[in-house]
């Protein structure tokens, strides 16, 4: 037997390893291909077998003449002489069937390497096509997969197939690092077919993501008696997950924060730590907007549904709260909502109230804040009872910005 020959024979052993495609397409295109080389060495295939064992990759192809007497074969693809027939099988009378066997070598070098090419070719395609379907199928659903390599841009990571999916940095947490060898969770966000190949992208930031971390954790949504109304992230920072349940007798946020927190507390550490707020879903807007803000109190809140504007009014040690570290906690809020909300100290109360020196934090840096902190100026009255001398003595920070700090202190009396 040829090298060739066998070279053909272990593609076969390999399609029939193949992971994505079943036998019996396997068994169709193997047949194809040789169907397609026996049209060409003979003009015909209709008097041909072709049988494919795929457990053991035999191949067998059996072809079929009519024995006609001597000059009056009309088409020697189709029928053979008594004379031919003679010398090969004695026992051949006149519209017998000769069947012999097609050896793989008959047809020659160069059909079989062009063979192994098209099979080679059809049963990729064939691949990439399963996977695609198989994926596609799967948009929403958390996946498991290994860490493979990873690049500036994107995370590659194969599934349990060996099946390469991608994750672009935008769709990891920010705290999220990987290596080579990591197992990593995710949720199948998009699948699309890119120049005949198809291409997975996972993320572990869609709000898809949280949800199904909720639905695996917390048997009741799963069960469908609490419903997830609507997610809003920002990822590996805050989370609002507002729920809802049909059963008077459940308490959704309960069901899902779990005895001492036990059930989310799997989800945040899955999140690098995400502060989740779960809330009771209501129809009655300001106390959807209110418990939105939580873990802020709210004095009170005034709705413009045509303009979907909330004002809320709160005391001046809960502004800071409402707002959030880097303003997440009202972005989220407005997100959950619908509304945009705009956050207001009670009025007629600043004058003897005094306010906390983080609440400046989008005016005054952090550093600077720490700063005073650490030499005891925890509110913005504490600042403004020292001279600017004594400040700049007690802190490390120059007399210009204290100068600044004091002045922005002030403004906020006036």
């Amino acid at each position: 037997m040829s090298t060739t020959t066998i070279n053909l024979i272990d593609s076969f052993q390999e399609f029939k390893d193949f992971k994505n495609i079943d036998r019996p397409t396997v068994i169709s295109v193997l047949e194809e291909v040789f169907r397609s080389m026996l049209r060409k060495k003979y003009g015909n295939d209709e008097n041909c077998d072709v049988i494919v064992n795929p457990d053991n990759g035999d191949l067998e192809i059996w072809r079929t003449r009519k024995v006609m007497e001597d000059g009056f074969s009309e088409d020697d693809d189709l029928e053979i002489e008594l004379a031919e027939v003679s010398k090969l099988d004695s026992t051949l009378e006149v519209g017998d069937d000769y069947i012999e066997q097609v050896t793989l070598e008959s047809f020659g070098r160069r059909a079989i390497l062009a063979a192994r090419q098209t099979l080679v070719s059809k049963v990729l395609e064939l691949e990439k096509d399963e996977i695609f379907k198989k994926y596609k199928d799967r948009v929403g659903e958390i996946i498991t997969g290994e860490v493979y390599q990873v690049w500036k841009k994107e995370t590659l990571v194969l599934d349990d197939e060996g099946n390469e999916l991608l994750m672009p940095k935008t769709e990891q947490i920010p705290a999220d690092y990987f290596k080579k060898g990591d197992s990593v969770r995710a949720v199948i966000s998009k699948v699309e077919m890119i120049n005949a190949n198809p291409k997975i992208i996972i993320s572990r930031t869609a709000p898809e993501f949280l949800q199904r971390l909720f639905e695996q954790e917390v048997p009741e949504i799963f069960d469908g008696l609490i419903t997830i109304k609507k997610i809003v992230r920002e990822p590996g920072e805050r989370a609002k997950v507002a729920v809802e349940s049909y059963d008077d007798r459940i308490d959704p946020v309960g069901a899902c924060v779990g005895m001492k927190g036990s059930r989310i507390h799997g989800i945040v550490r899955e999140l690098k730590n995400e502060n989740i707020d779960v809330i009771n879903f209501t129809n009655n807007l300001s106390l959807y907007i209110t418990r939105a803000l939580s873990p802020a109190k709210i004095t009170s809140i005034k709705l413009d549904d045509e303009t979907k504007h909330a004002s809320v009014y709160l005391k001046p040690d809960q502004v800071s709260l409402a707002i959030g570290r880097g303003g997440h906690n009202i972005k989220l809020a407005g997100k959950l909502t619908g509304y945009e909300i705009d956050v207001y100290r009670e009025a007629g109360e600043e004058t003897d109230e005094d306010v906390d020196l983080e609440e400046f934090s989008d005016e005054i840096d952090s550093w600077i804040i720490d700063e005073l902190k650490a030499i005891g100026c925890d509110t913005a009255k504490s600042v403004l009872a020292l001279t600017i001398e004594d400040l700049v003595k007690r802190t490390d920070l120059e007399e210009e910005t204290i100068k600044e700090v004091v002045q922005i202190l002030q403004s906020e009396f006036e």
